[in-house]
């Protein structure tokens, strides 16, 4: 079997990836890009229907090119989010080869660095960008038995309403995705319950620019180090419906009912934490604290910009708020289906190198990994909050370029010596 040779190789042509091909391209690394399906399949297959982009495309784009036909005060659906990918790549003629999937990368024992596994041959490599994103393996909580009574599918398996088994639906996690969830579920004529966490809820926009803006001229976008604890917080916000902000209260007047953080199951019954209250509250002073930082800067700035006093106004609490239940029984509700919105972890078990601490997280700085030529991209707060970003992953991307040309350069003049 022939073995393919390559300076540097790219896992995965989403978004991480085609920025790093964009910026190896740019700096003359030779390089290929391998993914498994399609570009950007994420976008297409591993999201419900109506999905949209959580920021304006005027921001949730690259530099170099705009989302045709769509505004740039719009949220992109799905489809057109991948179709730009697409595009994207054959504009800067991204040496992409898909359906081919990386099975293993392992230290080479002589020769090039890296001896790469996939489903169509081996490759060779003195460098590696690990671009596969940081939403690979669906956390799935085992707190409900299969044999409850109840379908149970995660967040990535859920497409629309007519999809479930009549009946209600507990939506677990009230992040970004189970939030739209629940609320297409509500605007389908479904009996919902929304168990919410810990979260952050940012306003949509505000004073007429979206929240997306003020953390740009807020510094926050920046941010070096997450608070502690707040390395995985959960955000709530949406595009969904012409985007809106996500206002818990209002959803529990339309007819959802909030519940707690789910606890354990016994007997039928799903129990929750005493914590809705705090939960909603520390999302109030999220919302709040962006409010009064977007105000002094305003002030600061001598920015013209509409004030709002209106939107520091809360509805009361709705019963469900002011007195939580703390258990449901799925049969007595009528519940026929959970969704489990509970994020993803990471899945690097195709890396076989030394690359990882005791919970399987990447070591790197900035993306450097402590594993010579092997890089990482694409990953939350990889150098900053925007990491993870649209926008965020292809600066990421030039620095990790820019990385891997000190490394191939000294190389490249040892060859021709």
């Amino acid at each position: 079997m022939s073995i393919e040779r390559v300076d540097t190789l790219v896992v995965g042509a989403g978004q991480a990836g085609v920025a790093m091909s964009e910026h190896l391209g740019k700096k003359g690394i030779p390089h290929l890009v391998l993914e498994r399906d399609r570009i950007a399949e994420a976008w297409r297959t591993a999201r419900w229907d109506s999905l949209v982009a959580n920021g304006p495309a005027w921001h949730d784009r690259f530099p170099n090119m705009t989302f045709p036909h769509v505004d740039g005060d719009a949220f992109a659906p799905k489809e057109q989010v991948a179709d730009y990918f697409v595009e994207y790549a054959k504009q800067i003629d991204a040496p992409i080869r898909c359906g081919i999937e990386v099975k293993a990368v392992k230290r080479n024992s002589e020769g090039p660095r890296f001896r790469v596994e996939t489903s169509q041959g081996v490759f060779e490599a003195d460098n590696i960008v690990a671009a596969t994103g940081p939403f690979q393996k669906p956390v799935f909580p085992p707190i409900v038995p299969p044999g409850a009574g109840v379908e149970q599918m995660h967040s990535h398996a859920y497409r629309n309403p007519a999809q479930l088994r009549d009946g209600a639906v507990l939506v677990v996690g009230a992040g970004s995705s189970g939030t739209q969830i629940a609320d297409e579920l509500l605007r389908s004529g479904r009996k919902v319950f929304l168990s919410v966490g810990p979260h952050h809820r940012p306003p949509r926009s505000y004073r007429g620019k979206d929240f997306c803006w003020w953390l740009g001229v807020l510094g926050i976008w920046d941010l070096k180090v997450p608070a502690p604890n707040t390395e995985h917080v959960t955000i709530a916000v949406s595009g969904a419906y012409g985007g809106r902000t996500v206002d818990f209260r209002r959803l529990a007047a339309r007819g959802m009912t909030l519940v707690g953080m789910a606890r354990d199951y016994l007997d039928g019954r799903l129990r929750f934490a005493d914590d809705l209250k705090d939960n909603i509250a520390l999302g109030d002073r999220n919302y709040l604290d962006l409010l009064d930082r977007a105000d002094a800067y305003a002030l600061k700035e001598g920015l013209d910009l509409p004030e709002e006093p209106d939107a520091r106004d809360f509805i009361a609490d709705p019963p469900c708020v002011a007195n939580p239940l703390l258990s449901l029984d799925l049969g007595e509700q009528g519940i026929t289906t959970i969704i489990w919105a509970t994020g993803y972890t990471f899945d690097f078990s195709w890396l076989h190198l030394d690359a990882f601490d005791a919970r399987g997280r990447p070591v790197h700085e900035r993306g450097v990994s402590r594993v010579p030529g092997l890089f990482f991209v694409g990953l939350p707060w990889l150098s900053r909050r925007a990491s993870s970003f649209i926008w965020g992953v292809w600066h990421d991307a030039a620095y990790l370029a820019e990385q891997i040309a000190e490394r191939t350069e000294p190389t490249a003049r040892q060859a021709a010596r």
